[in-house]
């Protein structure tokens, strides 16, 4: 098999809509418009920051870099969870999306995430449309796929899952499986259920299965007992929030700004 026909095959490419994990991911499934999911943190942080007003920069880097980057574009930069409760902390927002929601905005965020942003920046030097997905505005990311499809473009639901302390590998997240299930389900709903790949399809199917019992599942899951250990349970709330969202982050010009989604 010539490496052109292994590209098509691992990205998906017989489908307009496909679905995959993490950088690797990303960089294979090729697609005009790209939905990054992050439930517990990265995308519903962005989805948070940008409803309440705010350009949000994505940032590979920590420290230095991070704050250099931040001076670059005259904006706040982000801290972690856990530096933000400190009370030398220079801000209290962070990547916790209850933060985000309840302390006052920032005209320009910085958001310091080595996988969000990685994933973020591999679409958007592919030429994609780059735009954030998570539970809060999954209809109407899928309404905005939706229109896409219709004309003729693919769209791809990269979700980013975590990574493992050991060795830096992917773990993927049921959280994030359920998110990207979230807006592909909705997608199909919208009558593009024939035009997905059997990974989207399945994402889409195994988020209807769950949706019964999604908060249930969500706050039981790793990722959401980790957060809730290091007492940030409210996150947990905050990204399990279904559909509460009109709002569409999408990639223009370095920053996510608001792209209002309306249904009909």
């Amino acid at each position: 098999m010539s490496s052109h026909d292994r590209q098509a095959v691992f990205g998906q490419h017989r489908h307009a809509v496909r679905f995959d994990w993490g950088p690797m991911g990303a960089r294979a499934v090729e697609a005009d418009v790209a939905v990054v999911v992050d439930v517990l943190s990265f995308s519903t942080s962005v989805c948070v920051a940008v409803e309440r007003g705010m350009s949000v920069f994505p940032c590979r880097w920590k420290g230095a870099g991070a704050e250099a980057f931040a001076r670059d574009r005259d904006a706040v930069l982000a801290v972690g969870r856990l530096e933000s409760t400190l009370p030398d902390s220079p801000t209290a927002l962070s990547l916790s999306p209850a933060a985000l929601l309840t302390e006052p905005s920032v005209p320009r965020l910085v958001l310091p995430s080595p996988n969000g942003s990685t994933i973020t920046t591999i679409l958007d030097e592919s030429g994609a449309q780059v735009v954030i997905g998570c539970l809060r505005n999954a209809a109407a990311v899928a309404d905005v796929a939706a229109v896409r499809v219709a004309r003729g473009d693919s769209v791809a639901v990269i979700a980013a899952g975590e990574r493992w302390r050991g060795d830096d590998s992917l773990r993927p997240s049921l959280e994030d499986h359920l998110g990207a299930g979230a807006v592909l389900s909705a997608l199909a709903s919208l009558g593009h259920r024939d035009a997905m790949s059997p990974e989207a399809a399945a994402a889409a199917d195994l988020f209807d299965v769950v949706r019964p019992r999604l908060a249930q599942f969500i706050r039981e899951c790793v990722g959401a007992r980790e957060l809730e250990a290091m007492g940030f349970s409210a996150d947990v709330d905050v990204a399990s929030a279904l559909d509460v969202s009109r709002v569409v982050p999408t990639l223009v010009d370095g920053a996510f700004r608001s792209r209002a989604s309306r249904s009909g």
